[in-house]
């Protein structure tokens, strides 16, 4: 029987581990513009972001935005955007991805309420839909192509 990883790895797709938190949600490694960086992979998302708090770290060119974001229990909150940077995970790289910066603050806080670790940003839809992702949860990794 053919597995769904040999499956898209001939098919080209590059496999990323992914660690089940506490809270549910699946936390992988990445680096933004060569910085080294915790994200969730959030399907729910509707664009990849990252908090304000971590601009300087990622090295990113930040932009005012006149877009206010909702999510995870808030609402109408100030945005900036970070265009063209790169995002590798292992040996895959992406080139030209956009980032929507805002206070990232109360993710963290309830990551902590079940002693999660923080995390640098979260990696939404956008994301998934321009490398063709494809999640495989039975074996808690993704596939990016």
């Amino acid at each position: 029987m053919l597995q769904l990883r040999n499956l898209l790895e001939d098919k080209g797709f590059y496999r990323i581990p992914l660690k089940k938190l506490k809270s549910g949600h699946y936390r992988f490694s990445a680096k933004i513009n060569s910085v080294s960086g915790d994200f969730i992979l959030d399907t729910g998302a509707s664009t990849s972001c990252i908090g304000f708090d971590q601009i300087s770290y990622f090295k990113l060119k930040n932009e005012v935005s006149k877009i206010k974001a909702a999510g995870a229990g808030a609402i109408n909150m100030k945005t900036e955007i970070a265009k063209n940077n790169s995002l590798s995970i292992n040996k895959w790289t992406l080139q030209s991805m956009s980032f929507v910066l805002f206070d990232l603050s109360h993710v963290n806080k309830a990551l902590q309420q079940v002693n999660e670790l923080p995390i640098h940003g979260i990696i939404g839809a956008d994301f998934l839909k321009q490398t063709r992702a494809v999640i495989d949860y039975g074996r808690n990794c993704f596939y990016v192509k």
